[in-house]
């Protein structure tokens, strides 16, 4: 399924006619102001990341990937692995040109301003949009790919590379957030209102997830990566409320992007895999995750790779909370920085040092849906205390059920191997490992990496 994004960033500028010489300057004209203020570019930036990087075409197939949506028709389809280049085109629009486009925009206007907690934001956005498009994609172009007329057909940069520049964009803009500026945002920040502490909690949590993900690739050490993890999750997000979340307004136009998802008109529907997953475990979240199918009043996923089309009434849909048309959109959160923190910590300290974190996550993330903490405890008991051969399953598996409909799963499964996953049923290839590279690049800069199929392994998923 492709999802077509509209995203219209209107900027206005004001120009005051202080002396003779400007008001008699007939060479600029004042419908086309020659630069852009940082409160003009940042909101729509914003919206592009959640609208489009987080919650666009390529996030919804690689939920299919995972099992957790399914799209009620015929196969093959997304969900049976089927792809062509072209069904990719759009996203690889939204990351360069929507997104890291106009990010670098950003913080050209913010040195040049003296604004420097715009050029933090610019590039802790820059970081995680980076790091998405390199999960997606492996090798992309990233030192040559914003030099615009400069250089049309950039060199592909090797993904080690690209993970150490998201390290050097992060510690970059932590140092900007100590810095003073003639302008601070504020209403103009959908995320977090100007509030620069949190943004810095975000950067390092930020660098911890791309610490994790290397935690098995060639040349890196697991508990060295641990360390790292550990380190920066010492000044990263402590609550709930340091979530990078983008708040929809729910009227007509505002809606969550989930909500236009699952729309009855657009066949799509929680896949058996989620849906299944929660019932076996008596997870008291299943109510506050999943709808009951309105037609049978049940919790019904669909089994992706079915040849036949059910009736769409008969599947389950997200709660509200994840999908409503004024929900939040949760992109990077507290629970993953906790989830995190127990991964670390078991490759560092092992299973019973692990234990607690892990708990510890599971329950805020029941608190965070309105679930008891009689109904935590109880589920908690049941799922054991963990132990050298078991703790990173159960940690990534319930890492899974938290990080609900976030493309970071995908990561996760791919270096780990949870949750443990099958091929679907009429399947044409195993699991998908990456995403196809997408037509208008290959005819526009032909690589060798774009010969890459949809199972090969990204250089640190070894």
């Amino acid at each position: 399924m492709k999802k077509t994004l509209s995203i219209i960033a209107v900027a206005g500028c004001v120009f005051a006619a202080s002396s003779c010489k400007k008001f008699l300057d007939v060479n600029k004209d004042p419908n086309r102001p020659e630069s852009v203020q940082e409160s003009a570019l940042l909101p729509p930036i914003e919206v592009a990341i959640s609208h489009g990087l987080y919650g666009g075409n390529a996030a919804i197939i690689i939920q299919e990937y995972l099992q957790t949506i399914a799209l009620n028709q015929p196969v093959p389809n997304a969900g049976t692995y089927f792809q062509l280049h072209t069904d990719i085109d759009v996203d690889w629009n939204v990351l360069y040109t929507t997104c890291l486009t106009n990010m670098e925009k950003l913080d050209a206007a913010a040195k040049a301003n003296g604004n420097p907690n715009y050029r933090a934001i610019a590039k802790i956005l820059a970081a995680y949009t980076w790091g998405t498009g390199t999960d997606m994609w492996g090798d992309i172009p990233f030192s040559q790919a914003l030099a615009g007329e400069q250089q049309y057909t950039p060199e592909y940069d090797k993904q080690e590379d690209i993970y150490k520049g998201i390290q050097l964009l992060l510690d970059s803009a932590i140092a900007n957030i100590a810095e003073q500026g003639v302008k601070t945002p504020a209403g103009d920040d959908y995320f977090y209102g100007g509030d620069m502490s949190k943004w810095q909690k975000l950067a390092y949590t930020l660098k911890a997830r791309y610490y994790m993900h290397l935690s098995k690739a060639p040349g890196y050490n697991a508990t060295t990566q641990a360390d790292l993890a550990l380190a920066a999750l010492e000044k990263g997000m402590e609550a709930d409320d340091d979530d990078l979340k983008f708040p929809y307004a729910g009227v007509a136009g505002q809606e969550n992007v989930w909500y236009g998802t699952f729309l009855p008109s657009s066949t799509l529907i929680l896949a058996s895999g989620i849906v299944d997953s929660l019932k076996a475990h008596n997870d008291p979240r299943l109510p506050k995750m999943v709808k009951p199918a309105k037609e049978t009043g049940l919790y019904t996923g669909r089994q992706i790779g079915l040849v036949d089309i059910g009736s769409l009434a008969a599947y389950s849909i997200p709660t509200d909370f994840y999908q409503g048309a004024a929900a939040n959109n949760y992109i990077v959160t507290y629970l993953e920085a906790l989830f995190l923190k127990a991964e670390a910590t078991f490759i560092k300290s092992g299973a019973a040092a692990a234990q607690p974190i892990y708990q510890q996550a599971i329950r805020a993330h029941m608190a965070k849906l309105g679930v008891t903490t009689a109904a935590a405890d109880t589920y908690i008991a049941a799922r054991g205390t963990l132990s050298s051969g078991d703790a990173l399953r159960l940690i990534m598996t319930e890492k899974k059920v938290a990080n609900f409909m976030n493309i970071e799963n995908w990561v996760d499964w791919r270096r780990t191997g949870y949750p443990a996953m099958t091929k679907v049923p009429n399947a044409l290839s195993d699991i998908p490992r990456r995403l196809l590279y997408p037509q208008n690049e290959i005819i526009a800069n032909p690589r060798p990496q774009q010969s890459a199929k949809l199972t090969d392994k990204m250089w640190w998923d070894q």
